[in-house]
């Protein structure tokens, strides 16, 4: 489906790519990984065209349709529904059609456009982007409110929701879970091993990555490698490919040398110029095997708490949220009780916008609470990392100048000793962070973090801007470190090696959740399947998806409901749902357009219907979801 041949890439003088010799086929599930700068969305960007090849050819098929996700979304009056509507471009547009020509009755163009959507299998598109955006974390009460009045986190999930949207036959997708909670991270796995293009995935996240992905195409040094499998499975080959590598390599170095002893001793010999000339071909023959450069496996150590109190922080029957204008409060979570103890290590689940950053601002007092106590130890040292730590360094200002500013009257040497752990060796330390990337950012706010020494580590999404080599070296630091951790992450694979402990935030409450990482998954998914089935009787949606979390976690007691009410609100809804199908199919036939007033009549009731099955559906699902 797509062909490199000799491909190479460039930035400005900086060689990307080159002699790339790759064929990806459709229905792969393509894992695209590398260090950060190989060159993984410049890959991109020359397979939609955006940027030429230095050198070679790529071959994209002409009829191939390609989806990725807009980097920028402006600040539109469009609702987030229409917007993420609008990535299907012709349906968009044919239901806009039969919208105007509606409120001009203009009949024929009601009837072509109607007809259009039939064919295109349009009328089920609102409840496809409707569960889309639940599937991304965005509530009903939000489907509707304009795209300008979304913080940039939320519009960029609606980019991937307009994205995910859009019939393709290829998906390329750039770090699609950044901004995700864990949740929407699960549920868009879920919905991309049912996609049936062609996937291309650039991802830092390996649990995500060992659940999609067929192939893996690993940049590095300038060349592109494809290897079979996911990424567990690209780690074993290409260990073995190394050893088998270094192996060769000192086999090649051995005949060198051998080689070499006896054209230097024979070649002054008449008697042995002959064969002293024969090993001279052979030795230029070699096929000049490289040695394995080992790769700088990065390395950070969380230092020693000077002190380590067993009981370090508590939350008692608290209410987290915020305080508003003239007196008023926002309570997001109400009777919290958190206790942390040493050698505790606790991973946060739960949607974005349940209160687990709340929470996490509660714990270290930046947020006061609104009602119950918060009591901390008095050798208490908490280290904080939020989502806006890594905007929060100072542009124009090096490592070394931050690091200074905590810690006063340390000698320059020691300072650059301990960034040198934090993989700014050299003049790095030195440089402004201006041109840092996020990643290196990241990197530095963690150094800063680790030199107070804390004794309790609350991380809010530290690993949005960080590669896998990184991520994998703050793992192992997290799983060494003596103190307490409270983490919130969508990487499955962090959460999976630091943490034991797993507390659920979602509707209020903050909850332990019984059960580890893959049963909180299996238990989503289950909840999922249900609102899917449900959603299924009503409009046979395609594209998988879920309601917001209403569900209650395991341990949960079920509210009784009257069982003949839910029958009823039931049968209300079939009904109602066949009478619209009439409705649709006298609209759907040419003959009802002789008579201007029938279609006029028809179009009236399937409103009306419409209006009535929606509110049915309203009262079923409440019913069903208390049951």
């Amino acid at each position: 489906m797509i062909a490199f041949r000799d491909f190479a890439l460039r930035r400005g003088e900086r060689l990307l790519l080159s002699n790339v010799d790759v064929a990806l086929h459709a229905g792969w599930r393509v894992g695209v990984i590398g260090r950060n700068g190989t060159g993984k969305s410049s890959l991109f960007a020359a397979i939609r065209g955006e940027v030429e090849a230095d050198r070679g050819d790529i071959d994209v098929p002409n009829r191939v349709r390609i989806a990725s996700v807009a980097q920028e979304t402006p600040a539109l009056d469009d609702t987030a529904l229409d917007f993420v509507l609008s990535g299907d471009a012709e349906v968009h547009a044919a239901i806009q059609a039969e919208a105007n020509a509606f409120a001009n009755e203009d009949w024929e163009a009601v009837a072509e456009a109607h007809q259009r959507l039939e064919a295109l299998n349009g009328y089920d598109a609102s409840a496809r982007a409707g569960k889309l955006l639940h599937g991304l974390g965005f509530s009903a009460d939000t489907h509707d409110r304009a795209v300008k009045a979304f913080s940039g986190g939320w519009r960029v999930r609606l980019n991937l929701a307009r994205a995910l949207m859009t019939p393709s036959d290829l998906l390329l997708l750039d770090e699609p879970t950044n901004h995700l909670d864990l949740d929407a991270v699960l549920w868009l796995e879920q919905w991309l091993l049912k996609y049936p293009g062609t996937l291309l995935l650039i991802s830092h996240d390996r649990e995500f990555l060992d659940g999609l992905s067929t192939h893996t195409l690993h940049l590095h040094d300038s060349r592109a490698k494809l290897y079979t499998g996911d990424y567990t499975a690209f780690e074993r080959q290409r260990a073995e490919h190394l050893r088998q590598q270094q192996i060769a390599f000192e086999k090649e170095q051995a005949e060198r040398e051998h080689l070499q002893r006896f054209i230097d001793r024979f070649k002054a010999k008449a008697s042995k110029a002959k064969q002293a000339q024969s090993r001279v071909k052979r030795l230029e023959k070699l096929a000049g095997t490289e040695a394995v450069r080992v790769e700088r496996s990065l390395r950070i150590d969380l230092p020693v708490p000077d002190k380590l109190p067993h009981a370090l922080l508590r939350l008692t029957d608290a209410d987290c949220g915020y305080a508003l204008a003239g007196g008023d409060t926002a309570r997001i979570l109400e009777g919290v009780g958190f206790i942390l103890e040493a050698g505790d290590r606790v991973a946060l689940l739960g949607p974005n916008g349940a209160g687990k950053s709340t929470l996490v601002k509660s714990l270290v007092g930046e947020l006061p609470l609104l009602a119950g106590e918060r009591s901390g130890h008095p050798d208490l040292r908490i280290g904080y990392f939020a989502q806006h730590t890594v905007e929060s360094l100072h542009e124009g200002r090096s490592p070394i100048d931050h690091l200074g500013d905590i810690a006063p009257g340390v000698a320059t040497q020691t300072l650059r000793d301990f960034l040198g752990k934090w993989n700014f060796p050299g003049n790095r330390a030195f440089e402004p962070v201006d041109g840092f990337s996020g990643g290196e950012r990241a990197r530095l706010a963690l150094a800063l973090i680790a030199w107070r020494k804390p004794n309790v580590l609350l991380l809010d999404e530290p690993t949005n801007h960080l590669d896998l080599d990184m991520r994998e070296a703050l793992a192992e630091a997290l799983a060494d470190f003596d103190g307490a951790i409270v983490l919130v992450s969508h990487d499955r694979h962090l959460i999976g090696l630091v943490c034991d402990t797993f507390w659920r935030v979602a509707d209020g409450k903050a909850q332990a959740f019984d059960g580890d990482l893959d049963e909180y998954a299996a238990w989503l998914r289950n909840r999922d399947a249900s609102e899917d089935g449900k959603a299924g009787k009503r409009k046979g949606a395609s594209t998988p998806g879920h309601e917001p979390a209403v569900a209650e976690a395991p341990k949960g007691k079920a509210k009784k409901v009257n069982p003949v009410k839910l029958a009823q609100a039931e049968a209300r809804v079939a009904e109602l749902e066949r009478q619209l199908q009439q409705v649709d199919d006298a609209l759907a036939d040419p003959g009802s357009y002789q008579d201007s007033g029938q279609v006029e009549k028809l179009t009236r009731e399937r409103e009306a219907l419409a209006t009535a099955l929606a509110t049915a559906e309203s009262e079923w699902s409440s019913l069903y979801d208390a049951a």
